[in-house]
This record gives C-alpha cells, sequence and structure tokens, in this order.
C-alpha cells in the first residue's frame, strides 16, 4: 500500500483535529502536505538530474493534489473556481455597508479560491489570514494583479520593448516587475498579453508586441521567463499569465470588445502561435479573451480550450476567465442565463470565474442536475491547487508577506538601470535627414516644446500598476540632465493636448482648436540652434477600451509643426504613443522623427542618451506605420491577390489591386529602424541539405561609427496547399558591429520554420520552392530562390 493511500485511510471518517493529530505538531492541514515531499527525497538517487528533479517535483506536487482533492467537499471544490475582487482594507475592519462582509464570510468559509487587487505585504497578510486560519482546510488564496510593464518601477510599455527586438529586454523588464509585486504579497500577473494585432485602432495593441505572431512568440518566452524564472517557489517570481485567448487581437473595426471575425488558417498561423509559445515555456495560466471566435464566446469554446489548449498542446496549468466574461456570454446571446453560462465555460475548460461569480451560484446545483460533471470540476481545482503548491503556499502562506524586503525592493537604482536600458533599447528612429542627430551636448541653445514634453506622467503608460504619478523622468528633465553647462534650454508648452482628470476609468478631454502657446513656441524656436519637438499622444489614449477611428495627432500638433519649421528647419520631432501613428505629413517635412513609445520610469534620461549619442538607436518597429487609417488593419504579412499591383512600370489601371487616394504599402514597415550607422547587406548564400536550410549574409558597416544591426529573415512559399503570406518572418539576429567591421550571420532553418498549419490544424511541410529573403526591415530585402524537398 502506497504512503499516500495509508496516509489518507488514516484520515477516513476523522474530524479535522484528529487528522491534525495523526500529523504530529502540524496545526493546519496545508502544512501536511508542505511535509510529504520528505518521505520521497529520501528515496531519491543523488545523481539525478535537473530534470528528473524537476520532473519528480512534479510528480510529488500531483500526489499532494490528489491527497488535498480527497479532502474536499463539493462546496470547498467549487470555492477553489472563485476569483473575487479586492473591495476594502483588510487590514482595517470589513464594511457593513456594501457587499464586502459577505465577500469576508465566503474567504472565511473556503469558499475563495483568489483575489485580485488586493495589495501590500500587510494586506495580503490579513486577507490570507482570514483564509487559512478559518476555512476548514486552510487552503491559501492566490493574489492576482496586473502587474503589465512593472510594479512601481515602470518599463517601456510592452509594444515598445518589443520594438527592440530584444528578448532580453522583455525578461529582465519582468524580472524587475516580479521582484518588486512578489514583495508587495502578489503571487500572480496578468500578463504577458500575446495577441497579435495588425490594427493601429485598437487602443489594446499597446500592451502586446505588435503584428507578427514570431516576434510576439520570443518576446512572450522572455516576459515569462522573467515572471517566473525557473522556480516558481521562490520568493521572488510569480505566476505569469497568457491573455486574451483568442483573438482578441483582430477585434472588427478595431473597436475593442468586438466580435472577431477570423479564417482558421489565419486562427492556427498567426493568433494561436504566441499562445502555444506561451504554453511550450511553461507559463503557469491562460485568460479567455472576451469575444467570440467562430460565433462562440472564447470563454465557452471547447475548441479553443479542451481541444486545442488542454488537448493538442497537453497544457497543465489553469485558464482564468476574463473580467466577467462568463456571465457575459449571456449578453452574447449564447447562453440562456448565468447558471447556463457556468455549465457552458465549465463543461469548455475555463477553470476560475473572475467576478462573475457563476460558479459560486450554480455549479453544486449543476452538478447535482447533472449538468456539469465531477470530473470537470475536479480537473478545475486539480489545476489550481497544483499552482499553489507550484508557488510554495502551502509550505508558508506567508512567505510573499515581509514588510521589510517589501520596503527594501521597490524603486532601487538597480530596478532604474533597468528601466534605463530598456528604454534606450526601445526606441526606433524612423528619420534623420542630413544627420540631425545626435546632437552635440555643448550646443549653444535647445528650444523644449510640447505638453508632453513636461510631462513627468505620460511616459509612465496606461496600465501603470503601483507607479506613483508624475514620478517619471520628463523629456525635458533628461535633456537638462544631459546637456552642457553652457547650453541653454528653454521650454514653453506651444500646445495643449488634454485637460481634466487622466486615468484609467476616464474619458479624456482632448483639446481642439488652441493655439494659444503657438506665439512663445515660435518665438524660442526662431532664436534657438534646435527645436525639440514632442508630440503624439497622451499615455491614457491608448489601453483597453481607448480604441480611436483617428489614428493622426490629435488637437493643433501638426499645425504647430509646420509653423515652428517655418522659423527653424533643425526640429527633431519626439513621439511619444502607444500605437502606431498616420502621420505622413510629419514625416515628409520633419528632418529627424525619433519613436520614443512610453518608455517608463526613466523616460526623459533614455530619450536624452540617444538624441546625445550616449547610445546609438538600435529600435526595430514591431508593427507598421500606415500612410491613413483607411489602410487598417495594415500589415507586412499580406497573402499575394490575383490582382497584385505590379511592382514596375506605370499601372493605373482599376484590375490591380490599389487605393486611387493612398499608396498601398506602409509609411514604415515592420522591421524598419534606423541607426547612427550605416549598414549594407551583400546577397545572402542559401544551401539546402535535406529538409535544413543553411543561411549566411555579410554584414558590413559602412560608416564612421559603432551600431547594432538587426538582421531579419523572411521566407515565402512560392505554392502551396493553403495560400501563403508574401513574406513572414522565422529569426533574426541583433549584431553589434565596430565602423568598417564586416561580420558573416549565419541562421538555420528547420522544418517547423518552413511549414504552416493547414486550416483543419494540422502542421504540414510541403515540397516546392520557397524564397528566402533577408535585411534589415520586411521591405528591404535581399533575396534567393531555393527547392526543398521534405
Amino acid at each position: 500500500m502506497s504512503f499516500r493511500k495509508e496516509y489518507l485511510m488514516s484520515l477516513a471518517g476523522k474530524s479535522k483535529t484528529e487528522s491534525v493529530k495523526l500529523c504530529s505538531t502540524m496545526k493546519r492541514i496545508h502544512i501536511l502536505f508542505a511535509t510529504l515531499p520528505l518521505f520521497f527525497i529520501s528515496c531519491m538517487e543523488t545523481n539525478q538530474t535537473q530534470t528528473n528533479q524537476a520532473s519528480e517535483a512534479d510528480v510529488l506536487i500531483d500526489e499532494k493534489v490528489d491527497s488535498l482533492l480527497a479532502l474536499m467537499t463539493i462546496g470547498e471544490k467549487v470555492g477553489q473556481l472563485n476569483m473575487y475582487n479586492g473591495t476594502w482594507e483588510f487590514t482595517g475592519p470589513v464594511p457593513a455597508n456594501d457587499n464586502s462582509q459577505d465577500k469576508a464570510n465566503m474567504i472565511k468559509s473556503g469558499g475563495v479560491g483568489a483575489m485580485i487587487n488586493v495589495l501590500t505585504a500587510e494586506g495580503t497578510r490579513a486577507a490570507q489570514r482570514m483564509a487559512v486560519e478559518n476555512s476548514r482546510l486552510g487552503i491559501p488564496l492566490l493574489f492576482g494583479y496586473d502587474v503589465i510593464h512593472g510594479y512601481k518601477t515602470m518599463m517601456p510599455v510592452p509594444l515598445a520593448q518589443a520594438a527592440s527586438w530584444d528578448p532580453e529586454v522583455a525578461r529582465s523588464g519582468s524580472q524587475v516587475a516580479a521582484l518588486e509585486a512578489s514583495a508587495a504579497g502578489v503571487h500572480w500577473t496578468f500578463a504577458p498579453m500575446v495577441d497579435v494585432s495588425r490594427d493601429a485602432r485598437w487602443g489594446r495593441i499597446v500592451e502586446g508586441a505588435g503584428e507578427d505572431p514570431y516576434l510576439t512568440s520570443v518576446m512572450a518566452k522572455a516576459w515569462i521567463d522573467g515572471y517566473q524564472g525557473d522556480d516558481l517557489s521562490a520568493s521572488h517570481t510569480i505566476a505569469a499569465c497568457a491573455k486574451h485567448y483568442a483573438a482578441y487581437g483582430f477585434a472588427e473595426a478595431g473597436r475593442d470588445y468586438n466580435t472577431a471575425e477570423v479564417s482558421m488558417s489565419t486562427l492556427h498561423n498567426v493568433i494561436l502561435r504566441p499562445f502555444k509559445a506561451s504554453s511550450e515555456a511553461g507559463v503557469a495560466t491562460f485568460m479567455n479573451s472576451f469575444n467570440d471566435v467562430n460565433g462562440i464566446p472564447a470563454t465557452g469554446s471547447q475548441y479553443l480550450l479542451r481541444d486545442v489548449l488542454k488537448g493538442a498542446w497537453d497544457y497543465q496549468g489553469f485558464v482564468v476567465s476574463d473580467w466577467g466574461s462568463i456571465k457575459e456570454m449571456t449578453v452574447h446571446g449564447y447562453s440562456r442565463d448565468k447558471k447556463h453560462a457556468a455549465q457552458l465555460a465549465l463543461a469548455a475548460g475555463s477553470d476560475m470565474d473572475m467576478e462573475s461569480k457563476a460558479y459560486e451560484e450554480f455549479t453544486e446545483e449543476l452538478i447535482a442536475e447533472g449538468g456539469s460533471s465531477m470530473e470537470h470540476l475536479d480537473d478545475a481545482v486539480r489545476r489550481i491547487l497544483k499552482l499553489k503548491f507550484q508557488l510554495g503556499l502551502f509550505d508558508d502562506p506567508y512567505k510573499y508577506c515581509d514588510t521589510e524586503r517589501e520596503k527594501q525592493s521597490m524603486l532601487t537604482a538597480e530596478n532604474m538601470a533597468v528601466a534605463r536600458d530598456a528604454a534606450r533599447k526601445s526606441m526606433v528612429l524612423l528619420k534623420n535627414q542630413n544627420d540631425l542627430l545626435p546632437l552635440k551636448k555643448d550646443i549653444r541653445s535647445i528650444a523644449v516644446i510640447g505638453q508632453l514634453a513636461a510631462s513627468k506622467d505620460t511616459h509612465l503608460g496606461n496600465w501603470r500598476a503601483q507607479a506613483i504619478g508624475d514620478s517619471g523622468v520628463s523629456l525635458l528633465e533628461g535633456i537638462k540632465n544631459a546637456v552642457s553647462p553652457q547650453t541653454t534650454i528653454t521650454y514653453s508648452e506651444g500646445y495643449k493636448l488634454v485637460q481634466g482628470e487622466r486615468s484609467f476609468i476616464k474619458e479624456l478631454d482632448v483639446i481642439e482648436g488652441d493655439r494659444s502657446g503657438f506665439r512663445d513656441a515660435i518665438a524660442l524656436a526662431k532664436k534657438s540652434d534646435v527645436v525639440l519637438l514632442a508630440i503624439g499622444e497622451d499615455c491614457f489614449q491608448s489601453g483597453e477600451g481607448r480604441s480611436q477611428v483617428d489614428i493622426g495627432l490629435k488637437g493643433t500638433q501638426q499645425e504647430l509643426l509646420m509653423k515652428l519649421l517655418e522659423v527653424n528647419e533643425n526640429v527633431v520631432v519626439v513621439l511619444s504613443n502607444g500605437r502606431p501613428l498616420a502621420i505622413p505629413e510629419v514625416v515628409t517635412s520633419a528632418p529627424a522623427v525619433l519613436e520614443t513609445w512610453f518608455l517608463g520610469s526613466e523616460a526623459g534620461n533614455a530619450i536624452a542618451d540617444v538624441i546625445f549619442g550616449d547610445f546609438s538607436p538600435e529600435g526595430k518597429l514591431p508593427v507598421s506605420f500606415s500612410y491613413h487609417v483607411g489602410q487598417e488593419p495594415f500589415y507586412y504579412s499580406q497573402k499575394s491577390t490575383g490582382r497584385p499591383v505590379p511592382e514596375t512600370g506605370d499601372y493605373t489601371h482599376v484590375v490591380w489591386s490599389h487605393y486611387i487616394d493612398s499608396p498601398n504599402e506602409a509609411l514604415f514597415p515592420f522591421g524598419f529602424g534606423l541607426s547612427y550607422a550605416d549598414f549594407e547587406y551583400k546577397k545572402p548564400k542559401v544551401s539546402v541539405a535535406g529538409a535544413v536550410v543553411e543561411i549566411s549574409v555579410n554584414l558590413t558597416n559602412v560608416s564612421d561609427v559603432e551600431g547594432t544591426e538587426t538582421v531579419q529573415v523572411y521566407i515565402r512559399d512560392l505554392y502551396a496547399s493553403e495560400i501563403q503570406p508574401i513574406k513572414r518572418l522565422v529569426d533574426f539576429q541583433k549584431v553589434k558591429l565596430a565602423a568598417g567591421a564586416t561580420q558573416t550571420i549565419a541562421f538555420t532553418l528547420s522544418e517547423e520554420d518552413l511549414g504552416f498549419y493547414k486550416s483543419d490544424g494540422s502542421f504540414v511541410t510541403e515540397s516546392g520552392e520557397f524564397e528566402i529573403m533577408i535585411g534589415g526591415n520586411s521591405r528591404d530585402v535581399t533575396s534567393e530562390t531555393i527547392t526543398v524537398n521534405f
């Protein structure tokens, strides 16, 4: 008889007090489970590899989960499926005038598995004590929070991090976020967002890695690694969550929460790839999306959750609904009522209910009636308990509740250094006519103009967790910090973009037509050597619920630029934005344009590092910039129509797929970004050995300064059983080259790189001709055509 069976038999029919006595001096059952590994560890051989040890640890956790599950009542099981929002300060009395008292009673009775928005080491300790020291089994709570691009120290927003094309930027940034958040009692973040999006109108494009599934997959893995590390039980790591599963970024018309009309080919080749990569990276949880896919809300989609995620991918973590998405299936017209929604969601594979209270109210009843199965309930509970064991919460439910560590972990010099480095690497130089940049630090005079230039808040971004308002380094401050004492810095607001209260839940008051600051700004520009004009968006113009039909500049920003150029030809446009902007006039007129996104706590210092040449820009666009909003959704990896626009010749006939009032191509293509150095690509050398493709290309820095280039590899399957994109990214490398240096860059492509998913979800590799393209962006490439036989 196994140890576990003996243990369970010993507990059968006994009260909680008697059971605990069987466990010697243990005072709570959750502590008992923490001791179970000791029995098994004594039997392990000392020469096991780390992989075998990890596998053994998983087996031990499964044993403990099964043991605990056998002790639980149906009500206690259902309790693990419920997530509550924190609505009061847990360090104080429970308010009697709202539903907080009911929530407190549910927590004490074991009726809650997780909470969102309960923060600080002291606050989470108080909430945890409520569950552990009052409920029958003492099962600890999970505490989740939206730690998207930092907790206190703000990193660049995710879209900006993706512009670095550097997984280490993503990994180190989320590592700092996990360090700070875990010190504040948080176990679990609802990040990364791995939704591929091709529509700049969608406000939440700022939260992801842009339009490409391969780049998004690379960044997703790095974000997950930063949050979770290699040991979830370590007190400085937190569980990650891949969201929103799936197709949320394909909302029709770029309107948040809207339906998503996608083909099965697009679903498998574009949308699901980063989620599969996240699953393979060991992400602890998934989150459902709000939208429907093929007529079924994602929260109730057995195809997405049971067939693909938990079936084909064998995903072992758990799935949490997005806020209220279970009950919203009734609004979709998919469920009759909330009870039916609970039935459909559990059957589909949604394990935890965030704030719908659908499982809480109806699951026991559904099981009693036979409408829901114990198998599905046990599967959901098992997955949730497993994460709690992996986090070490059964060993010590208060391990994240260290007030001293909390004080020491926030906003440290080390954290700020990571933020500054990430910010420098995330900027994209879009234009630099006549090498206007970098500026010399001893330049005589600089006029810094724009409401955004003096803002200490905008660069903190949306979804800013516990960032302190107005704590960021502004562009104006960064410039002042960098220049020599001989340089004169003047400032004028110039335009007014927004006024009034700014927050995630408030509509922005965007100012139109105000020119009251023009005269002062123009006067400063006229007498200065260089103008730094900060324009773009306020950070609360992007984010959840911030979709726009116009992706140009708001207010009088562009008008001011044209006025400044009349008196000073040396205008550097510093863009701050969370989405691609349609700004062809700005790009045509201004001699230099630097894309800075929202760069976080150290934004101003990092921008100054680039402007004055202490750091050569190396970012590349993770998303295409269109000429006009009418081109949206816009992306580089389009499919060829039967009537594509010819690449050469004077073709204006209506039979070609084109606009009559706008170019077809991008204003700036995916992967585009300049450096202070210039790079030259030779024609690639490509060889085929069986199904493996070897590629090499000589890259030369033809300038007199050091620089970093991101070498990008694209392929096209020239004919296939299902139409393939005209090009798609399959690999890239960042290469730093000294002035005048040449380096041979090598890539190896496998069958997986050359294959694709068919509409039925099967992965295939097909023999035929492939075009291999290499370059510094998706437009400017050199190519070679090969034949591959599988």
